[in-house]
């Protein structure tokens, strides 16, 4: 899958709440996908840091393009699991989400989710399991 086609499933298969994240593919690997996470004011809560709901879209979001990556072309599949821990708070500054996927199966998909604050330091670390799903 290339940059372009990885962004426009970023922009198309998505819903709308999900495309108001304003994800960015930043980078392209043969088992994973790194997406940039805009700071907004938006995205915050009243402690001014980014919301662990927003953290937990993005990391289900990029692990979605990882996928489709690892299989050169998006499938039909859905989150069997997402296991999120929150280590660093973010109040300011963009976000990176590193999305690998660690083994993959006939139907099931592992993956790895780091998402880190602009000084490359963890704020919140997922780990999934996706079923892939009939076509």
């Amino acid at each position: 899958m290339t940059h372009e086609q990885a962004q426009n499933l970023l922009d198309t298969l998505f819903a709308p709440w999900v495309q108001a994240l304003k994800l960015r593919v930043e980078q392209i690997a043969e088992d994973g996908v790194v997406l940039r996470l805009p700071f907004s004011d938006q995205l915050t809560h009243v402690a001014g840091v980014v919301c662990g709901q927003v953290y937990m879209a993005a990391a289900d979001t990029a692990m979605v393009l990882a996928v489709s990556q690892s299989l050169g072309e998006f499938r039909p599949m859905t989150t069997v699991s997402l296991n999120t821990s929150f280590v660093r708070p973010v109040s300011q500054g963009d976000v990176l989400v590193h999305a690998q996927v660690l083994k993959r199966g006939k139907s099931m998909v592992f993956g790895d989710i780091k998402l880190q604050d602009e000084q490359g330091r963890l704020a919140a670390h997922a780990t999934t399991t996706y079923a892939l799903l009939p076509g």
